[in-house]
């Protein structure tokens, strides 16, 4: 196994003796950091609108779903200021060394949240999910470390493997979270802390060390920090026009992607009286319908129109929020489960189309604007959500509808006049 870190950088991606074994390793790692990751998800939801009346669930006289959309705001919040910098340092500093940098963070403030739990301290809590969101932010480095093997592994192919190892701990996470909340409110959070370990473990012995290549665009003669306020992701906008409206677009299909991850939860304790074991459940099936798609989708050929394939691929997922404002709950469950094939099958798409497309602005950049996108969106539907709520969870998926039909057009467009762009290069 050893032998499978012993690597060589070169300006066409990153050569590694055994890349198999270190896209088995990337794999692992990635399923048990994101048990960690998705444990807390199906159980905010009975933790504050069916937890005990005190000053953690009503803090400030607030409601409680309005504080549980803050709660959800905070995570993604804290990962939306990572995604920033964390891709960009990895380009500079190498990816071993920032993953393991993140988890050993992610691991004391998984503590913190439970010790904010155990205390019913509603700020302390707040607190310690921004700052776990804040050292999550790391699958655009994992991502960017498959990116640089390209010239070894397919890039589709080894985001889909890495796509269907997240969905496994989608499935396994929240199972866990909810079947030991029973066990008191702190303990998943500290089960989510424990699985860093092993995690840090398969990052030390397999995954290569070093730093990647400089891209033709980077700047390693500027200062560290300055490095990194130069090369922040957000930065890509101002140079690539087709990036900024991928921007827009990605925004808009994640924030329909968000209102279904997000307020399923609560749309099934509503609509079902669905508690933290239901819930679990429920999205232990949809994360393996997700599972199943990804391992589907490392099979197929690369799509000679990736960007079409996407835009229809978000076009289902349009529909299939749009029903859920109006089917009734065994229905809605269905449909809940359904959605799982077209989101992990756009995850495979897009991403491995824009790594091949912008690689030379660093691919740890590159994936960490993906990251940066889902994040802000994560943060403006859980805000946003928190309020609708108040009146139906129905309204927030058919406003989920609507944003992912917004971009499935969009995406669509683009296709078209990337293909007659290409028609048009080669005619001349």
């Amino acid at each position: 196994m050893s032998s499978a870190i012993e690597q060589t950088s070169a300006p066409e991606g990153l050569t590694v003796r055994h890349p198999q074994w270190v896209l088995v390793a990337v794999c692992a790692m990635a399923l048990l950091s994101t048990i960690g990751v998705s444990m807390p998800y199906p159980i905010l939801a009975p933790i504050f609108v069916g937890g005990p009346v005190d000053g953690f669930t009503h803090f400030a006289g607030l409601d409680p779903k309005f504080l549980m959309g803050l709660a959800l705001a905070a995570n993604p919040l804290g990962i939306l200021l990572g995604s920033l910098f964390i891709g960009p340092l990895s380009d500079r500093k190498g990816r071993r060394q920032v993953l393991g940098m993140s988890m050993g963070a992610t691991l004391l403030s998984h503590a913190l949240t439970a010790y904010a739990l155990s205390e019913r301290n509603y700020v302390l809590f707040v607190f310690a999910r921004w700052l776990t969101g804040l050292t999550e932010s790391n699958v655009a480095v994992a991502r960017a470390l498959l990116a640089d093997m390209h010239a070894q592994i397919d890039r589709t192919r080894a985001f889909a493997w890495l796509n269907a190892c997240l969905y496994m701990g989608w499935l396994l996470g929240p199972l866990v979270g909810g079947l030991t909340l029973p066990l008191g409110e702190p303990v998943p959070f500290v089960l989510a802390g424990l699985a860093m370990l092993p995690c840090m473990w398969v990052l030390l012995l397999w995954v290569p060390g070093g730093r990647p290549a400089p891209t033709p665009r980077s700047s390693p003669k500027l200062g560290f920090w300055a490095a990194l306020a130069e090369q922040q992701v957000l930065g890509l906008l101002k140079r690539e026009p087709l990036l900024a409206a991928l921007f827009a677009l990605q925004l808009f299909y994640c924030l329909g992607v968000n209102a279904l991850y997000e307020f399923a939860p609560l749309w099934m304790l509503e609509n079902l009286g669905y508690g933290s074991v239901g819930i679990a459940w429920v999205t232990a099936a949809q994360c393996a319908a997700m599972t199943t798609a990804s391992v589907i989708a490392s099979k197929l050929r690369q799509s000679r129109r990736p960007l079409r394939r996407a835009g229809l691929l978000a076009l289902c997922a349009a529909l299939g929020l749009t029903a859920l404002a109006v089917l009734p709950g065994p229905l809605g469950l269905l449909a809940i489960i359904g959605l799982g094939v077209p989101l992990a099958l756009y995850n495979a798409v897009l991403p491995a189309w824009m790594s091949e497309r912008f690689a030379d602005h660093g691919q740890g950049r590159v994936m960490g604007l993906l990251s940066t996108i889902f994040c802000l969106a994560n943060v403006v539907m859980a805000l946003a959500g928190g309020l609708i709520s108040l009146l139906s969870t129905r309204w927030i998926m058919g406003l989920g509808g609507l944003t992912c039909m917004t971009a499935a057009v969009a995406l669509l467009r683009l296709a078209q006049r990337e293909t007659a762009a290409a028609n048009n290069g080669h005619a001349s």
